[in-house]
């Protein structure tokens, strides 16, 4: 099985984060919670849809990751770009994403 990971878009400010092991959203990808047997990933999909339902994130996505050399590394290309940032001039605090991690 692919490792997967727990994806959504903060509600406040549809900054994309990152379900962390404590339970939290983190903007960090490096910090997520990596599911590797299907019981790890229905527990993921059930949490996402809890924290949907209480207004935290929306557009919650299990998706596949890889690990090389001790980093995540989503499999689609979407995610990437998700993953290093906006593309585009967003607000203070959060710079362009990087083009060389979106292309790896």
């Amino acid at each position: 099985m692919t490792a997967k990971v727990l994806t959504a878009n903060r509600l406040t400010d549809g900054i994309a984060v990152w379900l962390d092991a404590s339970g939290q959203w983190s903007e960090n990808l490096q910090e997520a919670l990596v599911a590797r047997h299907e019981e790890a990933v229905a527990s993921l999909e059930a949490i996402g849809k809890r924290d949907f339902a209480a207004n935290r994130v929306v557009d919650v996505a299990v998706i596949d990751v890889q690990e090389t050399d001790g980093k995540l590394w989503p499999v689609r290309l979407r995610e990437r770009i998700r993953a290093a940032g906006p593309t585009i001039a967003y607000s203070n605090g959060y710079e362009h994403a990087d083009p060389d991690f979106i292309a790896s």
